[in-house]
């Protein structure tokens, strides 16, 4: 049973949202789907019956949460939907559970364990990558992965062509995190931690081309697995 974050109540008013990218994805790799919706607390009893947590993609965490004066580019904020996050990523690190970050996801585990945010990437990246088109629209482009990572065992690659879709990535890694992949600007891409071998952070979304492109499916087969005991 893997929960997926539900988009905040701001994302699409009167909804909570979710794209079906992410549900059909965990689908094939065998697993059912429970939508948790923001706002919902205690974090552990939230967490209590699933096997696995994905932190899917959307908009900016609020930058007081990492101690930074917004940029002019922040959209999509959503204190509730950060709060949220950010209770549930800290307690399934506590409890061990697998977890895959996506993107924002991505952000937020490193917010989580205290590392902070480049806020526009065009204001410290080089544009050889473009990494998103307009907001919400995804772009491809490559990215290198280290040799040995896990990551690496993960996708069976060691470079991977990726639709991206954030002008945000992280700056200072968060206690015990290390980066594993890069785009071609230096645009760190993805993230682990030895001391917690059951989460993998992508800041590309794997769901978009999951359904064609086997190594990207593979993330959500390693969840799926990890959350079986079988990986």
């Amino acid at each position: 049973m893997i929960g997926i974050v539900g988009y905040g109540r701001g994302s699409d008013p009167g909804r909570y949202a979710l794209p079906i990218a992410y549900v059909e994805a965990v689908r094939r790799a065998g697993g059912r789907v429970v939508i948790l919706p923001p706002g919902d607390e205690p974090a552990h009893a939230i967490l209590d019956g699933l096997d696995g947590l994905v932190l899917p993609g959307g908009g900016d965490i609020e930058p007081r949460r990492y101690g930074q004066a917004p940029h002019r580019e922040l959209y999509g904020v959503d204190p509730e939907r950060d709060a949220f996050e950010l209770a549930l990523a800290t307690e399934a690190l506590r409890a061990e559970l697998p977890i895959l970050a996506i993107c924002r996801g991505l952000q937020v585990l490193n917010v989580a364990l205290g590392g902070d945010l480049v806020q526009h990437l065009p204001d410290v990246a080089s544009e050889r990558v473009s990494h998103r088109a307009a907001v919400g629209q995804s772009v491809r482009h490559r990215v290198r992965v280290a040799p040995g990572s896990a990551l690496a065992a993960v996708c069976g690659a060691t470079s991977l062509e990726v639709a991206s879709s954030h002008h945000q990535g992280p700056a200072r890694l968060g206690v015990g995190l290390e980066a594993t992949a890069w785009a071609d600007d230096d645009t760190v891409e993805a993230l682990e931690a030895e001391r917690h071998p059951d989460l993998l952070a992508v800041q590309w979304h794997p769901e978009e081309t999951a359904k064609e492109d086997p190594s990207q499916q593979r993330l959500f087969d390693w969840l799926v697995r990890r959350a079986r005991g079988e990986w």
